[in-house]
C-alpha cells in the first residue's frame, strides 16, 4: 500500500528486492533484534530464541538466529529473552480529544508502544469542514509512525438537531476517498438515518465502498431488534459503542467487529470481554480501542498498553488481548500485509517488553527506527504548523450576560417538574430524569441540595448570539461556580454547566478571549484554564504542559464539589445528540430515544 500513511517509508513492492536478499543472507540488515521471545499474532505462540531482521524500514526475517543478516553496520539490539510485541494499533480514537495536535499526539503515546492509529477527525470536520480534515490527513501522513485517517461521516452528527460549523456529504466524501492516507468512512453516528434508508448516509457509505475501504460504524442503542438489523445492513463493518455483553454478541453473529473502547471515561471492555471469556465467542472478531483519551491519561497512564493490560486483567490471555490490539485491527482494515504481526514484509513496528501482563514498554521500534526507549522519545517530531484559519474560530458575536442564562418559569408557577440530563459516571449514555424545581420572581431556580445545576450550549461559530439552557444533574458542584468548553461533541459549540448564572458568563467570554478551551471559574476567580486555539480543540503546546493545565482543570473541578472520575470527559460530550437519552445542542434539549427536540418543562 505505498503511499498509504507511508512517507518516508519504501513499498513492499520497493523494498522486496532487498527483503529477500537480507532473508537469503545475500545482504546485511539495517537492523537486528537478537534473541526474543517472538509474540506470533498469527499462530497464537510464544517461540523463544528469536532473532527478527529489519531492511528498509520492513521485516525481512523472523527466526533463529539471524547472523546471517548482520553485516559491519547493522545495528544490534539485544532482547535478552523479552517479549517481542507488534507496535499496537488503535482502531477508533480522536486526536483532538487528547487536545493536543496529531503530531503532539503521537509522541505522548509512542512510548506506550502504539505505532497505529485510526483516527477520525470529525471533532476539527464540525469546526473547519473539509479544510479541517485536509490539515489533519496531511499533519498524519507526515509522522515517524501510522495514523491512518477515516473521512468523518456525520458532519452534523444529527442534521436537523443541531447546527455545526460546517457541513459534509456524499461529494465530499467521494473526494476525500482519493486522498492517499484515508483508510474508510468514519463513524456512521447517524444510526437512525441508516436505519430509515437516508440517501446521503446510504450514499456516502456507498462511496466508500466503492472506494474499496472500511466503513466505521456506531450504534448507539441498547435496541438490538429491527433498527439494528437496518443499520448493520446499512453497511458498517465494525461498532465500538457497545455497552454491554450483547451488545458485542449482536455485533459480532452480524459479522462486525465488537470494536471494546477503555478511553478516559469509557469503560467498556469489562462487561463486552465475557462475550469471549465466558461465552466463547470467536476473539478475532474483537478489536481493542481507546475512542476518547485527553492528554492527562497519555501521559500518565498510557494508551494502548494500559488497554491491553485492562483487558488481560479483565480474565483474556495475554496473546489474545495483544491480537485484539494488532492483528485483529489490521485484519478489519485490510492492513495484514503491511500491519500487526512480526513477519516478512510488514513495516518494522514492534515493542520489547519483559512481561506480557503489566506490559512495560521498555523500547519501541517504528519502521525500523528506535523511537522510543524505557518511556522516553528518542527522535525527534518537528511541530506541524496550523494555518491562520484554523485559529479564531470562537465566534460569539457579543459579550455573553448573565441573564443570557436566565430561564422563565411558566405565568404563576411556584414550582416547575423539568427534563434533566442525567449523567452516567465512565459511559457515554445518559438518563432521561425528571426533577420538581423551584420558581420564584418568575425565574425556574437551581437545586444544589437535589445536584441539579443549569447546563447551556452558546453557539460559537456564526457569532449569532444564541444560547440554549436545560439542566443536568450528576456533576455534583456545591458552591458558586462554572465550567465552560469549546470541545462538545460533536457540533463543538460553547458548553457552560454552572450553579450560578454570572460565573457562567464570566466563563463563556473568557473562552472567547482566548480562543478556546476549558475554563473553570468559582465565585468570580478563575481556578484552571486550558487554552486550545486551534479550532477551539486543540493545544498548540507540549503534551506534557496540556496534561498539567488538565490536570490542574480536573482538580478545580474537584474543588468545586465534582467526584466524577473524568467528568470534563463526561461535560464535552453533553451535547453529543446521537448517544441516548437526553441531551443538549444549540437548538434546545433533545430526547435522543425519539430523535426529537422536546420542551424543558413536562406537561402535566
Amino acid at each position: 500500500m505505498a503511499g498509504t500513511g507511508s512517507q518516508g517509508l519504501k513499498s513492499w513492492a520497493e523494498a522486496a528486492p532487498r527483503l529477500v536478499a537480507v532473508a537469503a543472507g545475500r545482504e546485511p540488515a539495517d537492523l537486528v533484534v537478537r534473541d526474543g521471545r517472538w509474540v506470533n499474532v498469527h499462530s497464537g505462540e510464544i517461540l523463544p530464541g528469536t532473532d527478527v531482521a529489519v531492511a528498509d524500514g520492513r521485516i525481512a526475517y523472523v527466526g533463529p538466529s539471524a547472523a546471517h543478516a548482520i553485516g559491519p553496520r547493522t545495528v544490534v539490539i539485544e532482547a535478552r529473552g523479552r517479549y517481542l510485541v507488534p507496535g499496537l494499533c488503535d482502531g477508533h480514537m480522536h486526536v483532538e480529544s487528547g487536545m493536543v495536535t496529531a503530531t503532539e499526539f503521537a509522541r505522548a503515546v509512542i512510548p506506550h508502544g502504539t505505532t497505529t492509529m485510526f483516527v477520525d477527525p470529525h471533532e476539527i470536520a464540525n469546526v473547519l469542514g473539509l479544510p479541517g480534515v485536509r490539515l489533519m490527513h496531511d499533519e498524519a501522513a507526515g509522522l515517524p509512525i501510522n495514523m491512518f485517517v477515516q473521512m468523518p461521516s456525520c458532519v452534523p452528527s444529527a442534521p436537523g438537531l443541531e447546527n455545526a460549523g460546517a457541513s459534509l456529504g456524499v461529494a465530499e466524501v467521494a473526494e476525500a476517498m482519493a486522498w492517499p492516507n484515508i483508510v474508510g468512512l468514519g463513524e456512521m453516528m447517524n444510526f437512525p438515518g441508516v436505519a430509515a434508508g437516508d440517501a446521503t448516509m446510504l450514499g456516502e457509505i456507498a462511496a466508500t465502498q466503492r472506494a474499496g475501504k472500511t466503513v466505521g460504524g456506531h450504534y448507539a442503542s441498547p435496541d438490538l431488534g429491527a433498527a439494528f438489523h437496518a443499520y448493520v445492513a446499512g453497511g458498517p463493518a465494525d461498532d465500538h459503542e457497545g455497552t454491554r455483553a450483547e451488545d458485542a454478541v449482536a455485533r459480532v453473529r452480524q459479522g462486525m467487529r465488537a470494536m471494546l473502547r477503555l478511553g478516559s471515561a469509557w469503560y467498556d471492555v469489562a462487561a463486552q470481554i465475557k462475550a469471549v471469556t465466558e461465552q466463547g465467542l470467536d476473539s478475532r472478531n474483537f478489536i481493542l480501542c481507546t475512542d476518547d483519551s485527553h492528554s492527562g491519561t497519555l501521559v500518565h497512564e498510557g494508551h494502548m498498553n494500559r488497554v491491553v493490560r485492562h483487558a488481560i486483567a479483565q480474565g483474556l490471555a495475554p496473546v489474545t488481548a495483544i491480537q485484539m490490539a494488532t492483528l485483529n485491527t489490521a485484519q478489519h482494515f485490510g492492513l495484514e500485509r503491511e500491519l500487526g504481526s512480526i513477519t516478512p514484509g510488514r513495516r518494522a513496528d514492534l515493542l520489547i517488553t519483559s512481561d506480557l501482563v503489566s506490559l512495560p514498554v521498555e523500547t519501541v521500534i517504528a519502521r525500523g527506527i528506535v523511537v522510543a526507549e524505557h518511556g522516553r522519545l528518542t527522535i525527534d517530531i518537528p511541530a506541524y504548523p496550523y494555518p491562520p484559519e484554523a485559529l479564531g474560530t470562537v465566534k460569539l458575536g457579543r459579550a455573553i450576560q448573565p441573564a443570557d442564562f436566565a430561564i422563565a418559569a411558566p405565568e404563576g408557577a411556584n414550582q416547575v417538574v423539568a427534563n434533566v440530563i442525567g449523567v452516567i459516571e465512565n459511559q457515554a449514555p445518559t438518563r432521561a430524569l425528571t426533577r420538581a424545581l423551584p420558581c420564584a420572581d418568575g425565574l425556574v431556580g437551581m437545586d444544589r441540595a437535589a445536584d441539579v445545576c443549569q447546563i447551556a450550549v452558546v453557539e460559537r461559530h456564526r457569532g449569532e448570539g444564541r444560547v440554549a439552557n436545560g439542566f443536568v444533574s450528576g456533576f455534583g458542584y456545591s458552591v458558586d461556580c462554572a465550567v465552560a468548553s469549546t470541545v462538545a461533541h460533536d457540533s463543538h459549540h460553547m458548553i457552560v454547566v454552572g450553579t450560578n448564572h454570572a460565573d457562567m458568563a464570566q466563563a463563556a467570554n473568557r473562552l472567547a478571549e482566548v480562543g478556546g478551551g476549558i475554563v473553570v471559574i468559582a465565585g468570580g476567580k478563575e481556578l484552571a484554564l486550558v487554552e486550545l486555539p486551534i479550532a477551539g480543540l486543540m493545544s498548540d503546546e507540549r503534551a506534557e504542559i496540556v496534561a498539567d493545565k488538565a490536570g490542574r482543570m480536573v482538580e478545580a473541578m474537584r474543588a468545586c464539589g465534582c467526584t466524577l472520575n473524568n467528568a470534563y470527559m463526561q461535560h464535552s460530550l453533553m451535547a453529543l445528540v446521537v448517544i441516548p437519552e437526553l441531551r443538549i445542542s444549540d437548538i434546545g434539549l433533545v430526547d435522543v430515544r425519539t430523535f426529537q427536540k422536546i420542551d424543558l418543562f413536562v406537561k402535566e
